[in-house]
């Protein structure tokens, strides 16, 4: 810790101590101290030991320091700031892992353009580092490149890597065509019920791939005798990462390839835009039926720009709404978020909506959002999302936040996952009314007078964002601990959030 740990200390316990409603006095009184020393402790201006601050915690009923082996990384909030300024929305987490998978498809170098550097990616590089992958962060504008080599180490995977990640199972795709058997670990990633590979085989059954569960252990085991399929690929579920992977197995199938019920999202586009300056055909990019010619090898040295973040555009969206801020979201990707606001301005919302102007990509559409003061309204229907174009799955959460400011009762269904719904009963904890139906559905009532908690981040990426951005309306020092799965779909969030005004320290468990 720095020389100023002390103080940094004390004025921590004094806040905590303010927003319990306790004088010096009242904590002295529960430590058995004088008020004194209470006020010494809190200017920085005596040492403390780990027996006292677990003292004070217990007083405060707040956990201020923990010794912990773990490390973990945890954010302090000091919520009720209003938010003012621009922000800019930064690439795909989502495209940037599936398109660092597609580069294997390549025997060229690949250069991707304005990489997240989040811990999803972080996780993907691991992989293709330890099977071989030499990959080379270029600039602060975060170009990376990737080079694949000759042949690739499978039996030398990262495994603690691959399995802190859901995208490894995106490598079936890109090795049907070039290795006959291999294994990858089981998937991880975020916590939101099964999961499993079967969607996925739907498509690559027909190209020759079995996959089985190794008996006894947490590998699937892949059997490729790759052949031309011989029908249409009917997926049975219109996933983006089943998408992903059919895709890719179809660019080094050297004919064409149909795929229906194929899902149109931002990310499957991003894959489609870098296949095609591969060389691969595909028409109906953005519909749901993709027709792929593919080629027998690909060997191009090639440039591409990821496209722009919508989920993280909605976030910071969410971030303005909840504060009740006038701020301005740069570089949205309108194509993907039409829905969300029309029905926030069905709610009530206000915004601007600059003209369109194309991303780096040439194909992304860009709009710049404007947001204005506004007094919600309960949604007049359930709020539930729908494959694209329907409201984006990883965007309900955030809709599910805003109806807490909103006047009256709102149900939200999330169908898609069997335990994301439970996650916003964390919300409580921040004074929200939440009713838990079911795994699936939960009624929110609104307008929520907001208080600051201390609460362990969900074990999925949006429930944390969520309770995060709702700590930022709680007047008071709020505290969300283990933030590692936030830090997995965004790039220095907590930073460009404070660049809008909000106050969120980090530190970690030592």
């Amino acid at each position: 810790m720095k020389e100023d740990y002390r103080e940094k200390i004390g004025k921590l316990i004094a806040e905590l101590r303010a927003n319990h409603g306790l004088t010096q006095a009242d904590l002295a009184e529960k430590l058995g101290t004088s008020q004194s020393a209470i006020n010494r402790i809190e200017k920085g201006g005596q040492n403390i030991s780990l027996e006292t601050i677990a003292r004070i915690s217990d007083a405060l009923d707040t956990e201020i320091l923990s010794v912990n082996d773990e490390n973990k990384l945890n954010i302090r909030v000091h919520g009720g700031r209003k938010l003012h300024g621009e922000i800019e929305v930064k690439t795909s987490k989502n495209a940037a892992v599936a398109l660092l998978c597609a580069s294997l498809l390549n025997k060229g170098k690949t250069t991707l353009r304005r990489v997240a550097r989040i811990e999803e990616v972080n996780r993907i590089l691991e992989v293709l580092n330890s099977i071989g992958v030499k990959t080379h962060w270029l600039n602060e504008r975060n170009d990376l490149e990737i080079i694949p080599p000759k042949k690739l180490d499978l039996d030398n995977m990262d495994v603690k890597a691959a399995k802190r990640t859901r995208s490894i199972i995106m490598l079936l795709g890109p090795l049907l065509h070039q290795y006959r058997e291999f294994k990858i670990p089981f998937a991880g990633g975020c916590n939101l019920g099964q999961r499993t590979v079967e969607p996925h085989m739907v498509g690559l059954r027909e190209f020759g791939m079995t996959v089985e569960a190794a008996p006894g252990t947490d590998y699937y085991q892949i059997k490729s005798r790759p052949k031309k399929p011989t029908k249409n690929i009917i997926l049975t579920e219109r996933g983006d990462t089943t998408t992903e992977n059919i895709l890719m197995a179809a660019a080094l199938n050297d004919g064409e390839t149909v795929i229906r019920n194929a899902s149109p999202n931002y990310m499957v586009q991003d894959i489609c835009f870098y296949l095609q300056q591969l060389g691969v055909e595909i028409d109906g990019v953005g519909t749901t039926t993709l027709r792929v010619k593919g080629l027998s090898k690909i060997n191009r040295n090639i440039e591409y720009y990821v496209g722009e973040d919508p989920i993280e555009a909605m976030s910071f969206i969410a971030a303005g709404i909840i504060t009740d801020s006038e701020i301005t979201v740069r570089r949205a990707p309108i194509e993907f978020l039409e829905l969300e606001l029309a029905i926030l301005g069905e709610m009530g919302l206000e915004y601007n909506l600059s003209d369109e102007y194309p991303s780096r990509n040439g194909k992304t559409r860009l709009v710049d959002v404007t947001l204005k003061k506004s007094k919600l309204q309960a949604s007049a229907t359930k709020l539930h999302a729908m494959p694209f174009p329907g409201v984006n799955i990883d965007n309900l959460p955030f809709l599910g936040l805003l109806a807490t400011v909103a006047e009256g009762r709102t149900l939200i269904h999330d169908w898609t996952y069997e335990n994301r719904a439970i996650y916003f009963t964390e919300l409580s904890k921040l004074n929200a009314n939440i009713e838990l139906v079911d795994p699936h559905r939960v009624y929110i009532s609104g307008p929520t007078h907001w208080r600051p908690a201390d609460v362990v981040a969900p074990p999925a990426l949006r429930p944390s964002v969520v309770v995060l951005l709702a700590m930022l309306a709680a007047p008071g020092t709020s505290i969300l601990r283990d933030v590692y799965n936030i830090n997995r779909g965004y790039e220095d969030f907590y930073k460009r959030l404070n660049s809008l005004g909000a106050k969120i320290e980090t530190w970690r468990e030592i």
